[in-house]
């Protein structure tokens, strides 16, 4: 189920630029995010794009699961993504080996607008940013 945006939209993660100047050539492979906050926005954009894959190849090898790919499209095919808000960084630069990244995330599922507030943390591996885990919750808005 992946979309992606025409070369003149803008992309989804909310930066203000182009997709094709911003996440795109981190959700083809193109490139790899060179901070947790690019890698936390690319993942935003694969979600509201469907790139399942490169959700699972971001996702740290001992945090994933054999159902990780049925799993996520499930949500994939039943969430419209609204919005990103970035709220806090901490660490997570070029030259860090951790990252934390706080963001409120909008969206639609069932029906129902809400809101997905989450304090993601990441790791950097050759070069590599993944996302561990994060402290997640949710409220209607």
């Amino acid at each position: 189920m992946l979309t992606t945006p025409s070369s003149d939209q803008h992309c989804p993660c909310g930066s203000g630029l182009l997709f094709d100047k911003c996440c795109k050539s981190y959700i083809e492979g193109a490139q790899l995010a060179p901070t947790a906050q690019a890698l936390m926005r690319s993942r935003y954009t694969a979600f509201a794009l469907g790139a399942v894959d490169y959700l699972i190849d971001t996702t740290a090898p001992s945090k994933r699961h054999a159902d990780d790919h049925s799993v996520i499209s499930e949500q994939v095919k039943n969430t419209q993504w609204c919005g990103l808000t970035i709220r806090q960084c901490k660490q997570g630069q070029a030259k860090d080996s951790t990252g934390e990244v706080e963001f409120d995330a909008y969206f639609i599922a069932n029906g129902e607008a809400g809101v997905l507030h989450e304090r993601s943390r990441f790791y950097k591996e050759n070069n590599q940013w993944l996302y561990i885990d994060g402290d997640v919750s949710f409220d209607k808005e």
